[in-house]
C-alpha cells in the first residue's frame, strides 16, 4: 500500500469528475418538464426553500418561454440560484415536498429547471437588476463566501458601496474550496461570482484575514458597518492516539487540494477510510475513488437511520464502489515507520437519544481493525473561537451570537452563516447574508 498521486490517466480523471447532474440537453425537454407542474397554491416547494424562491412562478415562466424572467425570478430571492440548483439536497427540502410524491410518482426537477434558467442567465451575462445611486455609505464584508456576497449583492443593489475581505486566494468560500468537483467546478464558481459582481459596487480584498492584515476595530473606524460571514474552521479532531502519524488528514484540507490542484498531482492511497457520515465525508468518499483509491470505507459511529447526508449522497458512494461499517468509531490508529497502517475501530450500540436527537453511540468492548494507508477526518468543522474571541464578539459554544436583526453584541457588527449556525447548507448561508444586508440597510437609515 502506498499513497501516490497520478494514478489515472487524463481521460480517467475528465470522465470520474465530469458534472454528475448534466443540464437538461435541449431547451423543448425543459420546456416540458416545467408543464408536468401543477403550480400549486400555497405551494409547499417553496415554503421549505430557505430562501423562498416563487417556485411555482419560475417554472410557469420557464413553461411560457420566459426564461429571462424565471431567472430574474430566482435571483431575486437568491442571487446564487445556479450555484444552489447544484449542491442543494433538494430531495429533503424543495423536490422532497413536491406534491406528486403523494401520487406516488417522480418529482418536478426542480433544481434542474432553476439550473437551466440560471445558467443560461450566466452564460448570456444577462442584465436582470439595476443598482440604485450610491447613498453614501460603505460596508465592509469579511469573508467571500455564499453568506458574505449575498449580503454585499443585496447591498450594493441598495446603493450601499461594499469591499469584501476574504483570506484564501480565491473568493467563493464552500463554494469554491469545501464541494466535490463533479458538482461543481472551479470554472463555475468564477462565473457565478462574477455574475454577482457585476452589479457593480462591490470590491474584493484577497489573502486579507481578519486579525493578522486588520482587526474589527480598524474596519469600524473605517467602514460604516461590517458583516461577519467568516464560516467555519478546521475539521474537528479524533481525539485518539495515532492521529499524528503520516497519512491523517481533515477532509477539507483534501477537498480543497482537490479543488485547487491538477487531479493527477493529487495522492490518494491504495485503501482510504473516511470518518463519518455527512455531506463532507460522502464528497470526500467518493473523490478519493475517483482519484484511484482500490478500496474506500466509510466508518460512521452510528447506524443508517442516524446517518445526516442524504439518501441521494448516500447512493452516490455506493454505486462508486465505497463500503460502510456501520455502529463503528474510531479507537486508535497504529503505524509504521511514522506512516499510518491500520485503523482500530470500536464496535458500538445505541443508547437513549443524546443533545442531537439522536440515539448516542454506546461502546459495546469490541474491536475491529481494518488496513489503510490514507485516514480522511470528516467529522464536522469547529467555529474559529480563538478568532471570535479575539476580535471581542460575544461567542455562543465558540459561535457568533447576534440578536433578531444579525446584529452581534457590538453596534453596527453584523453576522450570519456558518459561524453563526455551526454549518448549515449553502442554502441557508445565502439567507443570512440577505437577512444580514436587510438588518444593516435599516441601521445605516
Amino acid at each position: 500500500m502506498s499513497i501516490q498521486s497520478n494514478r489515472l490517466s487524463k481521460e480517467e480523471y475528465e470522465n470520474n469528475f465530469s458534472d454528475i447532474h448534466p443540464p437538461f440537453g435541449f431547451d423543448e425537454t425543459a420546456v416540458i418538464e416545467a408543464n408536468r407542474c401543477f403550480n400549486c397554491f400555497d405551494a409547499p416547494c417553496t415554503k421549505l426553500c430557505p430562501t423562498t424562491i416563487d417556485i411555482p412562478r419560475f417554472i410557469r415562466q420557464i413553461a411560457s418561454g420566459d426564461i429571462k424572467g424565471s431567472a430574474r425570478t430566482i435571483f431575486s430571492s437568491n442571487i446564487m440560484g445556479t450555484g444552489c440548483s447544484k449542491v442543494c439536497p433538494v430531495e429533503k427540502l424543495c423536490e422532497g415536498v413536491c406534491v406528486y410524491h403523494f401520487l406516488k410518482e417522480k418529482p418536478v426537477s426542480i433544481a434542474k429547471l432553476q439550473r437551466f434558467s440560471t445558467e443560461k442567465a450566466l452564460r448570456e451575462k444577462w442584465k436582470l437588476f439595476d443598482r440604485k445611486h450610491g447613498i453614501g455609505k460603505k460596508v465592509a464584508v469579511v469573508g467571500a463566501g455564499p453568506a458574505g456576497l449575498s449580503c454585499a449583492h443585496a447591498l450594493s443593489m441598495s446603493g450601499v458601496d461594499v469591499t469584501i475581505f476574504e483570506k484564501e486566494k480565491r473568493p467563493g468560500g464552500l463554494m469554491t474550496y469545501g464541494i466535490a468537483g463533479y458538482k461543481v467546478t472551479s470554472g463555475f464558481c468564477q462565473d457565478e461570482i462574477d455574475y454577482i459582481l457585476s452589479i457593480g459596487g462591490i470590491q474584493i480584498q484577497l489573502e486579507k484575514e481578519l486579525e493578522n492584515h486588520f482587526t474589527l476595530e480598524q474596519l469600524r473606524k473605517n467602514y460604516d458597518a461590517v458583516f461577519l460571514g467568516i464560516g467555519l474552521g478546521m475539521t474537528r479532531s479524533l481525539n485518539i492516539p495515532g492521529e499524528s502519524l503520516e497519512g491523517v488528514i481533515d477532509a477539507m484540507t483534501f477537498i480543497k487540494q482537490i479543488r485547487t490542484l491538477e487531479h493527477s498531482q493529487i495522492a490518494v492511497g491504495e485503501k482510504v477510510a473516511v470518518i463519518g457520515m455527512g455531506m463532507t465525508a460522502i464528497d470526500a468518499a467518493t473523490q478519493a475513488k475517483r482519484l484511484g483509491a482500490r478500496e474506500v470505507t466509510l466508518v460512521y459511529r452510528r447506524s443508517v437511520r442516524e446517518k445526516p447526508c442524504t439518501d441521494t449522497e448516500l447512493k452516490v458512494a455506493l454505486l462508486d464502489g465505497c463500503s460502510i461499517l456501520w455502529l463503528m468509531s474510531p479507537k486508535e490508529i497504529l503505524g509504521e515507520n511514522g506512516k499510518v497502517k491500520k485503523l482500530v475501530c470500536e464496535k458500538m450500540i445505541l443508547g437513549e437519544p443524546d443533545n442531537s436527537s439522536r440515539r448516542a453511540p454506546v461502546p459495546m468492548g469490541e474491536t475491529v481493525t481494518i488496513d489503510v494507508d490514507l485516514i480522511i477526518k470528516a467529522t464536522g468543522q469547529v467555529p474559529y473561537e480563538t478568532l471570535i474571541r479575539k476580535s471581542s464578539v460575544q461567542d455562543k459554544d465558540g459561535k457568533i451570537s447576534i440578536n433578531d436583526m444579525a446584529m452581534t453584541t457590538i453596534p453596527g457588527i453584523f453576522a450570519g452563516g456558518d459561524a453563526v449556525s455551526g454549518g448549515k447548507e449553502v442554502v441557508n448561508a445565502v439567507q443570512a447574508g440577505k437577512n444580514a444586508a436587510q438588518a444593516i440597510l435599516a441601521y445605516l437609515r
